[in-house]
């Protein structure tokens, strides 16, 4: 079992960047694939970027990649997601989840953090 706090979250103008955090503990991230996760209004829950805590391999959505890194300092069990190029379309409430390794849908993540707001506008 892993309890997840996100952070981070806030207001940015379009173009600029925000970092997000996600604090992990009850469990070292080597047993559990973590996700960022992000869902607005009237839209599905939708897959931001995931990493396996065990080998480091990453995903990224297509609309994503390029702008957005997503990286892990085990030691402070801690996943951040680097966002750049923020778009208004990247506005959403972000989540971070934990799942088995290999964990892809969020129907797999069974351990989620609050989430934090994310709103990019001039």
């Amino acid at each position: 079992q892993v309890q997840l706090v996100e952070s981070g979250g806030g207001l940015v103008q379009p173009g600029g960047s925000l970092t997000l955090s996600c604090a992990t503990s009850g469990s070292s991230l080597d047993w559990y694939t973590i996700s960022w996760f992000r869902q607005s209004p009237g839209k599905a829950r939708e897959g931001v970027s995931r990493l396996n805590g065990r080998d480091g391999s990453t995903w990224y959505e297509d609309s994503v990649r390029g702008r957005f890194t997503i990286s892990r300092d085990n030691a402070e069990g801690r996943v951040y997601l680097q966002m750049n190029q923020l778009k208004p379309g990247d506005s959403a409430t972000y989540y971070c989840a934990a799942g088995a390794l290999g964990s892809t849908w969020p129907e797999d993540f069974h351990f989620w953090g609050q989430g934090t707001q994310v709103t990019v506008s001039s």
